[in-house]
């Protein structure tokens, strides 16, 4: 009598967070602003990029906002893969915040600064999104991007600090109260890599990265 047939070989995807930016380094709160990555975000994505073509990733996504595209050519450039831009992967849009200080945020906007620090998935800025809206895009995102990932291969999925966690828990099943909670943020130009099992992705690794002096960005 034969076993079972073996399992095919698992997919995987590794969801990379940006190199350090400016406003990173200064805790001013991005969200959609277009920033592009500072000298240190450069050479971090060069490191980061050598780790990741190691695994020899057949896709290439990310998304287009500057300082994620930036860093996401940097892997094309040792790969020789299409970059692909996709507005779905953007960071959470902050509305007022953008561009303000995590210390003049907390100030002006004391209840709504209390409520995430409570889990709470409140609308950022007035007038910009919830984690609820970015799970929405972003996993739209991703379902297109697997569904061209072939059996035994690696996409690589590059994004931004509260795109990459919310991502990661829809993913995986988590509730996003949780994950916001539970999970620290993966630092500048670290990535989570996921492996599909026959239940579902899995996450393999949280908050890997290059050999490169690194001290944590914001998650904004």
């Amino acid at each position: 009598m034969s076993g079972p047939s073996p399992a095919p070989p698992a997919r995987r995807l590794v969801i990379w967070r940006h190199g350090e930016t400016a406003h990173n380094a200064g805790g001013i709160w991005q969200g959609q602003l277009d920033t592009d990555l500072s000298a240190r975000g450069r050479t971090q994505a060069r490191a980061a990029a050598g780790a990741l073509a190691a695994l020899q990733p057949s896709l290439l996504v990310t998304s287009d906002l500057r300082r994620a595209a930036h860093t996401a050519a940097e892997l094309a450039a040792l790969t020789g893969l299409v970059v692909r831009p996709d507005p779905r992967l953007r960071e959470i849009h902050v509305g007022t915040w953008q561009g303000m200080s995590q210390g003049d945020v907390a100030e002006r906007y004391p209840d709504e600064h209390a409520a995430l620090l409570r889990g709470e998935d409140i609308v950022r800025g007035e007038h910009g999104e919830s984690v609820a809206h970015v799970e929405e895009r972003a996993l739209a995102a991703a379902t297109d991007a697997l569904a061209e990932l072939e059996e035994g291969r690696t996409a690589v999925v590059a994004t931004h600090g509260v795109t990459a966690r919310t991502l990661v828990a829809a993913l995986v099943g988590m509730d996003q109260r949780t994950a916001w909670l539970a999970l620290v943020g993966l630092h500048n130009c670290h990535w989570a890599e996921l492996v599909e099992s026959r239940t579902g992705w899995r996450i393999a690794t949280w908050n890997a990265g290059a050999l490169v002096a690194d001290a944590p960005g914001g998650d904004h």
